[in-house]
């Protein structure tokens, strides 16, 4: 059953915004972590003990730590590339033509994003922008026993659009100690050659740090658990990241006219992700959420992960009547949703209020599952209320932007003076001498 509430218990409860980084931490991770380590530790710690071991001891940590936490003992830590070339002839036909069929989209997507150099006379000079991919990145694919190769679709190819020259992919093992099929096969649909059988922490310690097997990036993207993430923020500033993505989430705004069976459809497949996941409808139609209410109820019984759709409904989830769909949008844009979905009879009527979402899905046939893996934008997006000021991954994100100034004679002349002007002001003289000297000369 999902719960309905007034917008003041919604504030209250499922529209407050928790720290996605210092969850509760269940007590069976607890248990897990005393077993790995000996004694009581917290993710941050687990995690900062595992960065430290790998960047010491390199793949002889990343060795052990893996049969630790994932008991499982690798022989070798690349994965063999001719396991990746015959990938694709180990899964089924039609499936290998929709990874043909996403990447393609995918990349068409990112392919319009205008990201180029520039340089300008209008100030005198030129001035400008040169733009440069990034040498190496590396792609972190959640995987294990929910192989996903829709993220290193949604990661990779905007990479390779960029001009990365080279994408180096971690994923961690199966329970047969291997990447699961699909995961290369996903690899191989876009030519990536490089692929590493691990996870967790000491995955992220690797790219950052290097090792004898793991090439050090320049950057890490990619979602992955809370260790992941905890592991991604303690190495910021030694690469780049991507963001720090939480659990995901999804809120739709929703009239009269929407369809019930297809907006509680929608609920339940943001809810199957993860226990930790949030389905949230705002609504000022009273009959649409009970009716939603009823159909979740009806469909969940027929699903595969209804238990962790009922626990993320219990904590996360939830139905919110709203006044008006002004108010809808105002909640919507203090919540700042990774997807924000519009089902109403004008979906774009809505467009200039609603200001904070990693993706907008206007009306009912433009569903967040076809986000998920092949509209053509990035499903990689802001969580946990980063929309507010972080963008869901793109080109930019793999390249560098470096100034270019080419100031001539009268442009120096003119402009010297007030540098010095400014720098005496701020009592950096040696400043304002080096822009005097040439005014004077």
């Amino acid at each position: 059953m999902i719960t309905i509430y007034t917008s003041e218990e919604a504030r209250g409860s499922i529209l407050r915004r928790q720290n996605a980084l210092e969850p509760d931490i269940p007590n069976a991770v607890k248990a897990s972590l005393r077993r790995i380590f000996g004694m009581d530790v917290s993710p941050a710690e687990a995690v900062d003990r595992v960065l430290r071991d790998v960047r010491q001891r390199g793949d002889a940590a990343l060795i052990d730590w893996t049969r630790r936490i994932d008991d499982v003992s690798l022989s070798r830590l690349a994965v063999d590339p001719a396991q990746i070339s015959t990938a694709p002839s180990s899964i089924a036909p039609e499936l290998w033509r929709a990874l043909e069929l996403a990447a393609e989209r995918i990349r068409a997507f990112h392919a319009m994003q205008p990201v180029q150099s520039w340089e300008s006379g209008a100030l005198g000079g030129r001035l400008g922008q040169r733009v440069a991919p990034l040498r190496r990145v590396g792609v972190y694919v959640p995987g294990g026993t929910a192989p996903l190769p829709s993220s290193l679709l949604m990661s990779a190819i905007p990479a390779q659009v960029a001009g990365v020259d080279e994408i180096v992919v971690v994923t961690p093992p199966g329970r047969d100690g291997r990447v699961p099929p699909i995961i290369l096969a996903a690899a191989a649909a876009i030519g990536i050659e490089k692929v590493f059988t691990l996870g967790g922490a000491q995955a992220i310690a690797a790219l950052a740090f290097g090792t004898e097997s793991v090439p050090r990036v320049d950057k890490i993207v990619g979602p992955g658990n809370l260790f992941v993430t905890l592991a991604k923020r303690q190495v910021f500033g030694i690469v780049g990241i991507d963001g720090l993505n939480g659990p995901t989430e999804t809120v739709v705004i929703a009239d009269e006219s929407a369809d019930p069976a297809w907006v509680a459809a929608d609920l339940l497949a943001q809810a199957e992700h993860d226990t930790l996941a949030t389905a949230i409808l705002l609504t000022p139609s009273r009959p649409l959420a009970e009716a939603v209410q009823t159909e979740v109820a009806r469909q969940l019984e027929s699903l595969s992960r209804d238990e962790v759709i009922a626990v993320a409904l219990a904590g996360q989830g939830g139905i919110v009547i709203t006044r008006d769909l002004a108010e809808a949008a105002s909640l919507a844009n203090e919540f700042a949703p990774e997807h924000l979905c519009i089902a109403t009879s004008d979906p774009r009527a809505l467009t200039d209020a609603l200001r904070n979402a990693g993706g907008l899905f206007f009306g009912e046939r433009s569903f967040e599952v076809l986000g998920d893996y092949v509209a053509g934008p990035s499903h990689t997006m802001p969580t946990g209320g980063t929309a507010r000021f972080a963008s869901p991954l793109n080109v930019l994100d793999f390249v560098r932007i470096t100034s270019i100034i080419d100031l001539d004679e009268g442009t120096i002349a003119e402009l010297a003076p007030t540098a010095a002007l400014l720098a005496r002001a701020e009592g950096l003289t040696a400043h304002a001498g080096a822009a005097e000297k040439r005014v004077n000369q």
